[in-house]
């Protein structure tokens, strides 16, 4: 998507809030008050032309109705989800200066995108162009699948939902299978915990496709 400025840009914020509301939705009570809170700020006090977010913590805990260690905590979150780019240290009185890495949102957002609509996902992607000239049209690259089950599975799932594979079943390694559960190992607990609300139907029916006496599939986090 580009910089929501300009002519469109108000169609273009809306995309974006859009987005990052229906995701918050999908997910548990905590992420849904993390995004809310997200929100909250690009809301009140983000400069979309400048891509700055420029606010004391005194002001987000006043905003948010908590405590200064909460803002702390939260803000520091948002950033090691890469949503939040620090762009300036707050020092000596100064207010740290960030910016939204919207290309992040909005790749994190993409499983959601098809509950919002399809107009929505249309505007999102951007359509193929005919070539003219010398220009070379751009295609999309097909991930290369190995021949063993789980590689099977992987290009079983792909053809499902080629967005939602790169976003979550790529990440994933495949444990062990007892008892006629697949055991796959994820990244991080959130990642296993949004596979398990949201993906694990679909996972299950591609596996099924490789192992047909698959009972059913269990995603736990690293470490």
């Amino acid at each position: 998507m580009a910089k929501p400025v300009g002519r469109e840009a108000a169609t273009k914020k809306y995309d974006i809030l859009s987005a990052l509301t229906t995701y918050g939705l999908s997910l548990d009570k905590h992420r849904q008050r993390q995004i809310m809170r997200l929100i909250a700020l690009i809301t009140t006090r983000y400069n979309w032309q400048r891509d700055e977010l420029s606010m004391g913590q005194a002001e987000i805990a006043k905003l948010w109705s908590v405590d200064t260690r909460t803002v702390k905590r939260e803000m520091a979150k948002l950033r090691a989800l890469g949503w939040l780019v620090e762009k300036r240290p707050g020092a000596r009185g100064r207010v740290a200066l960030h910016g939204l890495n919207l290309p992040k949102m909005l790749e994190d957002t993409r499983p959601v995108w098809a509950q919002i609509g399809p107009d929505f996902v249309a505007r999102m992607t951007p359509a193929e162009t005919v070539p003219q000239g010398n220009v070379v049209p751009f295609k999309a690259v097909t991930p290369e699948f190995g021949a063993d089950d789980w590689g099977r599975l992987c290009a079983a799932y792909h053809q499902l939902d080629p967005a939602g594979y790169a976003a979550w079943v790529a990440p994933l390694v495949p444990a062990e299978t007892a008892e006629g559960v697949l055991t796959l190992v994820a990244p991080t607990r959130f990642h296993a915990s949004y596979v398990m609300q949201n993906v694990v139907e679909r996972l299950l029916q591609a596996a099924r496709g490789v192992d047909g006496a698959l009972r059913g599939v269990q995603v736990i986090a690293a470490g």
